[in-house]
């Protein structure tokens, strides 16, 4: 049975979810849909990409992933479809695709919305699941859609760099309220050239070694470790690093008040020196 797998901002409150399964079944009954999550911040693009980029290589070939994520955040006249090391992925034209794959896809192509469609998000669940079946009768990518298509572009959010330290956000806070920040083993160690370092967080929270497990200190202890996807990770063993340190996820909402901002950044931040 082919695979699909959804990701979106939606939340579980109401009927969307529900409704978009629907869709996706009336055009198949054989569809296997898989519930990534559906309570991404919304307008949270690094969270987004994090989350999507981190499931989507552990699927089969040839998956289909349907992200819903900021479908309107402007009037939507086609949505994108691309293949990527072997992945279809399905999403709205606003930048996350590049974000997600930190790269351009492989292949793409626009799927056209009608004009005479009221463009909500069910609509564009039917639209998708259209060109999933066309995929599976064995219709080329190039055929599905328009490959001429010009795409938006946005730059995942990368760490800063200093000859002594590197700086990460917290792009993540998981259902134990650990800490996900957007440096990965292999940006920490080729920064690190065998140095010893120091993390600090909040200013004065400072931890000096990398654990492997969360046991690896006592109850109620402060620790960092790389997590399964190779991401930096702040915890506490049996506690939550994110409400005791008052830390908080990346957000990319305008501040006027530069103050707040300013304030803002610090529970947003972790800064790793190395000496």
């Amino acid at each position: 049975m082919p695979i699909i797998t959804l990701t979106s901002d939606i939340g579980s409150q109401d009927f969307l979810v529900g409704g978009i399964k629907g869709q996706l079944l009336q055009t198949n009954p054989d569809f296997n849909i898989i519930d990534i999550s559906h309570d991404l911040s919304p307008f949270n693009y690094p969270q987004a990409a994090y989350v999507c980029r981190n499931a989507i290589k552990n699927f089969p070939s040839k998956t289909f992933h349907l992200v819903l994520v900021n479908l309107f955040e402007k009037r939507p006249e086609h949505l994108l479809l691309t293949m990527h090391n072997n992945q279809y992925i399905g999403c709205a034209d606003n930048g996350l695709i590049t974000m997600i794959l930190e790269e351009v896809p492989q292949e793409i192509v626009a799927l056209p919305l009608s004009k005479s469609e009221q463009k909500n998000t069910l609509y564009c669940a039917s639209v998708f699941a259209k060109a999933f079946l066309q995929i599976l009768a064995g219709v080329p990518l190039s055929e599905v859609g328009d490959s001429s298509i010009s795409i938006e572009v946005k730059n995942h959010l990368r760490p800063l760099l200093g000859n002594n330290w590197i700086e990460g956000q917290i792009i993540f806070i998981d259902n134990f309220e650990n800490v996900i920040i957007n440096i990965t083993k292999d940006e920490f160690e080729e920064q690190r050239r065998g140095r010893s370092f120091k993390i600090v967080f909040k200013r004065d929270e400072i931890i000096d070694k990398i654990s492997e497990t969360y046991a690896d200190v006592n109850e109620s202890e402060k620790l960092a470790l790389f997590n399964s996807a190779g991401y930096l990770e702040i915890a506490i063993n049996k506690g939550n690093a994110a409400g005791l340190f008052g830390l908080q996820g990346y957000s990319e909402k305008p501040s006027t008040q530069n103050q707040y901002l300013q304030n803002r950044l610090l529970y947003q931040t972790v800064r790793v020196y190395f000496e």
